[in-house]
């Protein structure tokens, strides 16, 4: 990338940083990620997401099919340079895969759907979920420091913006589990007659003892009325 270039891609990742943080879903979150990857870092012809929440590795938004097809490998054998950028902290390059002899599975694979680079930056999103953006090229040493400079700015671009909407889901999930249990709660008290505290009482005795989460012994309730 020349200094001519660098302020239209200053301009590109700042538009995509608002369009990101305007998005409530996280779906299109990612798919905005990945399709803003590919304009903006320089090198770069495929992108796709790895999410990662307990020992669960999940392929998520690729631009290509065989983006998904790498990313899932990955997640099915735990070997990989995306593997290796979620649990070492760094930022993982692949500069040939003909000649890398790290992960020469994976390597081999990559070629036969004709990705000869990759670059996967790890994405910080939250103490029980982590992730990686993973780039590739189809050609041999695409990716310079012009690369990881944007790849890595993307990628804490795309942590902020991803880590905001799963804060969002989970308070969406909580009111609605919130209503839930109210609606239940009102049923008993209707039903037998009984206070509110001793209906939500019940309530977290049958959780008890089903060891059920409390939201989904409350649309059980509500179902079976």
């Amino acid at each position: 990338m020349t200094e001519n270039t660098r302020p239209e891609a200053a301009q590109l990742l700042g538009e995509l940083a608002v369009e990101m943080h305007a998005q409530d879903d996280t779906d299109d979150i990612l798919q905005t990620i990945t399709a803003g990857a590919v304009s903006i870092v320089p090198g770069v012809r495929w992108a796709g997401i790895s999410l990662v929440k307990g020992r669960a590795v999940e392929a998520r938004a690729p631009t290509h099919p065989l983006v998904g097809n790498l990313d899932a490998w990955q997640s099915e054998t735990g070997q990989g340079p995306c593997i290796s950028a979620l649990h070492e902290h760094h930022t993982v390059h692949i500069n040939d895969m003909g000649t890398d002899a790290r992960w020469p599975v994976f390597a081999r694979a990559a070629l036969e759907l004709g990705v000869r680079t990759s670059l996967s930056c790890r994405l910080f999103v939250g103490k029980d979920t982590m992730g990686a953006l993973n780039l590739y090229g189809g050609e041999p040493g695409v990716f310079d420091d012009e690369s990881f400079f944007y790849g890595e700015l993307f990628a804490q671009h795309a942590s902020v913006a991803l880590a905001g909407a799963q804060a969002a889901d989970q308070f969406h999930r909580a009111l609605a589990s919130r209503d839930l249990i109210g609606q239940a709660k009102g049923m008993i008290m209707e039903r037998f007659k009984i206070g509110e505290v001793q209906a939500f009482t019940l309530l977290t005795r049958l959780s008890q003892e089903t060891n059920t989460k409390l939201a989904d012994v409350a649309l059980s309730i509500l179902r079976n009325r």
